[in-house]
């Protein structure tokens, strides 16, 4: 069996506080993107993963897909199987990619065996791989708050933007991103994105992470500048990452050598 996990990309990202378990409370909005990665499993004589594509830094053991496959064997009957993932989304990026696997690996193998476990418990399960990973099990634009973990849904369209993806030669993790970062009350109330034009984001959606990223690695504003130089209504950096977007409305033919570079239309 085959399937497709998707990336997505951060709407404004205010870190509001810090909570006494050491983590963040963030504002934010999901949105999915159909930038994939492939991901197969299939009955095997024992369990085994390979990984193609772009690199990956973690062993296999610690593979989001793997800790998905673990979860699930522990509380169900799962047969051995064959896993083969195929990475086309850039990691650190803040693209959400490894969540997304381990997200979508939860659906193949319940859809795979059979489980019948339901999406409310796929979510609760996936929480415990990654505070966005419940996101993936619905993949619908969401408001997030909390540790990004809990959802309120967004009455928000983005059908028809086109969005290129651009992703300098740099990796940012998320311990790295959170050492600039300075908590502060938003300026913006994210459940009002939706009432406001795409191209008047810019003038009210801030990612508190692009200041402290912009200033260690330059290259990155300077792939915001260049996408709003050639026309896009909207251009930020997603999530904690280097990935940078911009959502346009005509075709444009962006050069931004030694980068990822991806384009695609949003549904």
């Amino acid at each position: 069996m085959l399937c497709f996990p998707n990336a997505k990309i951060n709407l404004g990202l205010h870190v509001t506080g810090k909570r006494i378990d050491g983590y963040h409370n963030i504002q934010t909005v999901f949105y999915p993107v159909p930038l994939y990665d492939a991901l197969e499993a299939v009955r095997a004589g024992g369990n085994s993963f390979r990984q193609t594509g772009l690199a990956l830094k973690s062993p296999d053991g610690d593979n989001l897909v793997m800790k998905a496959f673990g979860l699930l064997s522990e509380k169900y009957h799962v047969p051995p199987l064959e896993i083969h993932l195929k990475k086309a989304i850039p990691p650190e990026a803040g693209l959400g990619g490894g969540s997304s696997d381990a997200a979508f690996m939860l659906k193949l193998v319940n859809d795979l065996c059979n489980l019948g476990i339901p999406d409310s418990k796929l979510e609760k399960l996936s929480a415990s791989l990654g505070a966005d990973c419940p996101f993936f099990i619905r993949n619908t634009p969401v408001m997030a708050t909390g540790r990004g973990n809990i959802f309120k849904p967004v009455n928000l369209s983005l059908k028809n933007y086109l969005i290129y993806v651009i992703r300098p030669p740099v990796a940012v993790s998320t311990r790295e991103a959170y050492e600039a970062i300075r908590p502060r009350k938003p300026t913006f109330p994210l459940d009002r994105l939706a009432s406001l034009p795409v191209a008047e984001w810019k003038n009210v959606l801030v990612n508190d992470f692009e200041r402290g990223i912009f200033e260690k690695y330059p290259e990155t504003g300077e792939v915001k500048d260049r996408l709003y130089s050639l026309g896009a209504e909207y251009a930020s950096m997603s999530g904690s990452g280097s990935a940078v977007f911009g959502l346009f409305k005509k075709t444009v033919s962006p050069d931004f050598p030694n980068c990822f570079v991806w384009n695609g239309r949003l549904a």
